[in-house]
């Protein structure tokens, strides 16, 4: 569904994102991990349209994203950013029906786009909050009605920068649960994420990124070593065997 050949991105002279190759399927979900700084946010955005590549191009269904028209993208694809301030007063119902205006026909959202921002509420259990204005809400409670929004613009791709933020373990593991739900049903989402072991038990594929470049890319099992956590995050690991199958990682008590 996703391509990405040979890209990089430059700003004030420095290299954000440098030599990127990755194809994403279609149904996948994806995790990029790294730390601080390793352009996670950077690459989504690029992915998303957002910015454009330096070098390289991205290509989504075929076709290259800069070939789309905004209403198409935004058909297309979901862009969940980590910082996400709405200060105006508007309910959080309202702020889910943001998610509809790629299809709009009119001023006004129909009744089938309301029927749509009810059932994403439903869906990240926060209906109780329609009403409530969003500047209120609690950090975790704001990111679920953040997740809505994205869920009411039903696109073929999500991409989530940090979606997990802010979540008590619950509704970490909730969100996380509805990427796979959405990805069995052959959409794709990709998530950056910092939680390594969130990443291991739910991501089908991991790209681990360090100073914009791909350290290593592939199942949990394969990324999630000793040897390649350590080169990236400048700590020593321990890494466990889960009874599910997935890998468990821990910093070690000797760093």
């Amino acid at each position: 569904m996703i391509e990405l050949e040979g890209v990089g991105y430059r700003i004030n002279g420095n290299w954000l994102i440098r030599d990127i190759n990755l194809t994403i399927e279609k149904g996948m979900l994806w995790g990029f991990v790294g730390p601080n700084g390793a352009g996670k946010s950077t690459l989504l955005r690029l992915i998303s349209g957002e910015l454009l590549p330096t070098t390289g191009e991205i290509r989504i269904l075929g076709k290259p994203i800069h070939n789309y028209t905004p209403q198409k993208l935004a058909r297309l694809r979901a862009y969940l950013q980590q910082k996400r301030d709405i200060n105006f007063p508007f309910t959080s119902l309202e702020v889910v029906l943001f998610g509809r205006h790629p299809y709009l026909k009119s001023t006004k959202e129909t009744t089938a786009d309301l029927l749509i921002a009810k059932k994403a509420l439903q869906q990240v259990e926060s209906y109780m909050f329609s009403e409530r204005l969003y500047p209120t809400l609690s950090g975790g409670e704001a990111s679920r009605v953040d997740v809505a929004r994205i869920l009411a613009q039903a696109p073929e791709l999500f991409l989530l920068d940090e979606p997990t933020n802010h979540l008590d373990p619950r509704h970490q593991v909730q969100i996380l649960n509805l990427c796979k739900t959405i990805c069995r049903d052959g959409k794709t989402a990709i998530t950056a994420i910092h939680d390594l072991n969130l990443a291991s038990m739910y991501a089908d594929q991991l790209l681990l990124l360090k100073n914009g470049i791909s350290i290593a890319c592939g199942p949990p099992k394969t990324v999630l070593t000793l040897d390649l956590l350590s080169k990236t995050y400048g700590i020593l690991f321990e890494v466990f065997p889960h009874p599910n199958g997935y890998p468990w990682v821990m910093p070690s008590l000797s760093c």
